[in-house]
C-alpha cells in the first residue's frame, strides 16, 4: 500500500493517539509526546498498510513577518522504507506551507541531533549553520530568533547554533545509508553532545517558485 499522510490539530490527539506515536520507539516517550501535543498546532502522521510510521509535530507562524515552518518534532521508524516516510512528511510541511504562504519564501526551522536528520533539510536553500560556512549578522539573528521560538535561547550559543540540555524535540531520524552520509556535515555536528540533551538548530529557505514544486499534490 502507498504511504498515507494525514495532519489533524495536535490538540485534538488522544492518549491512545499518543500511546502508538510512542509505540514506534524513537527517541521520545510519552511525557514528551504529551507536551508536543500542548505546545505545537498540527500533528502530522504517516501510515503504511495502516501501520504508524512517522509523525511529526509543527507549527506555521510568522517571525518578524517572515513566513516559517517550525518543525517542533519529527520521528520515523527504523524501517526499510524511512526515507520514503521522511519524505512524505516533509512533503506534507511543504504543503501546507504553500497553502499558508502562497507567493512567500519560507523558512523552515528545526532542531537536530546528528547530520542523519538533515536528509529532511535536502530541498532548502541556504541551509544553515553549513560546513566551511561562516555564518555572521542576520544568518546568527535567525538563529537566536528559533532557539527562542523553541525554548532554548538560555541554553544557545549563536556562534555555534548549539543549544545544551534541549532536546524537548527534535528531528529524530536515522539515515538508511550513514556511510553516505557528507563527512563534513557530520563532522559539523561533533560539537552536539546529543547524550547529554545537546542539540543544533538548523533552518534553511525554500523560495516561492520552489515551494511550488515542492508542495503540489
Amino acid at each position: 500500500m502507498p504511504l498515507v499522510v494525514a495532519t489533524n490539530d495536535a490538540i485534538a490527539l488522544t492518549d491512545a493517539d499518543l500511546d502508538e506515536m510512542g509505540s514506534i520507539e524513537g527517541a521520545f516517550d510519552l511525557g514528551a509526546l504529551a507536551q508536543a501535543k500542548e505546545d505545537w498546532v498540527l500533528a502530522t502522521t504517516a501510515r503504511l498498510d495502516d501501520k504508524l510510521h512517522g509523525f511529526m509535530f509543527s507549527t506555521l507562524e510568522r517571525i518578524g513577518g517572515t513566513p516559517c515552518v517550525l518543525i517542533g518534532m519529527l520521528s520515523v521508524r527504523r524501517h526499510s522504507r524511512r526515507d520514503t516516510v521522511l519524505r512524505g512528511l516533509m512533503g506534507e510541511a511543504y504543503h501546507r506551507a504553500l497553502m499558508a504562504f502562497p507567493d512567500e519564501d519560507v523558512v523552515f526551522g528545526s532542531r537536530f541531533v546528528s547530520a542523519d536528520g538533515l536528509e529532511a533539510f535536502d530541498k532548502l536553500d541556504e541551509v544553515t549553520p553549513s560546513p566551511g560556512v561562516r555564518a555572521v549578522g542576520e544568518e546568527r539573528a535567525w538563529g537566536r530568533r528559533l532557539a527562542k521560538r523553541f525554548g532554548v535561547d538560555s541554553k544557545y550559543e549563536a556562534q555555534t547554533f548549539i543549544a545544551k540540555n534541549a532536546q524537548s524535540g527534535f528531528l529524530d531520524f536515522e539515515s538508511s545509508k550513514p556511510d553516505k552520509l557528507d563527512a563534513d556535515v557530520v563532522s559539523m555536528f561533533e560539537p552536539v553532545k546529543s547524550a547529554t540533551g545537546g542539540v543544533m538548530v538548523v533552518y534553511g529557505w525554500t523560495m516561492a517558485e520552489d515551494l511550488v514544486k515542492h508542495g503540489q499534490r
